[in-house]
């Protein structure tokens, strides 16, 4: 559905709350994986959320936001109110994340809230609804090496110095719930480290 012919998601406020699982979905997005998009209303709701649990990380915010901005160009949606009165879902509060997806020619939106957006309501706007986990391991199965390498780069860009790949696997095998926990490694001492996706094994890219 989406007019650029790339795959295009609508990020719930949920899956930005979470640093790890917000820096992945945005990492695959900046690698032109996908199209990544959100709202302005997204953004409050999500970075509310951060200030409620982390008051002294309100100063931070408005660098984050402008950050994600400059990493996924054209990511904010406008425009789409005019769809909420016509939507009917189980939380009107959720009308607003399919209204952007509408407006923004979306192709799934991408929540952990999946009974909040029924497949029959969704179906009607040929908008797909996935998990976190079901998104970023298509991505993954779609394009192995560029997606792996992304979340490389990513690692890189953690920690002073740049987080080591077994610390960035061990926050991923943290993360019960998380959008990683499918991404496992053999031991270290194993001379063949490779990542195993969903079974499938790929050459592990960390240095």
């Amino acid at each position: 559905m989406a007019i650029s012919g790339r795959y295009t998601a609508v990020l719930d406020a949920c899956v930005l709350f979470p640093r790890l699982q917000r820096d992945v979905l945005l990492s695959l997005a900046h690698a032109d994986l996908y199209t990544a998009r959100w709202t302005q209303e997204i953004e409050r709701e999500w970075t509310t959320s951060v200030v409620e649990k982390y008051p002294d990380a309100g100063e931070k915010i408005p660098r984050l936001l402008e950050q994600m901005r400059a990493a996924v160009p054209d990511c904010l949606i406008v425009d789409y109110e005019l769809f909420i009165p016509c939507i009917k879902l189980p939380d009107e509060n959720d009308r607003h994340v399919l209204a952007a997806a509408i407006r923004g020619n979306a192709d799934a939106i991408v929540s952990l809230n999946t009974k909040d957006f029924p497949v029959q309501v969704l179906s009607q706007f040929d908008v797909e609804i996935q998990t976190p986990d079901q998104f970023v391991l298509n991505q993954i199965m779609l394009n192995p090496p560029k997606a792996l390498t992304a979340i490389q780069k990513m690692r890189v860009r953690w920690g002073r110095p740049s987080m080591t790949p077994a610390a960035m696997l061990n926050l991923f095998e943290k993360r019960q719930d998380s959008t990683m926990t499918f991404i496992q490694v053999y031991k270290p001492e194993n001379p063949q480290r490779k990542y195993f996706v969903n079974g499938e094994a790929f050459v592990k890219l960390d240095k």
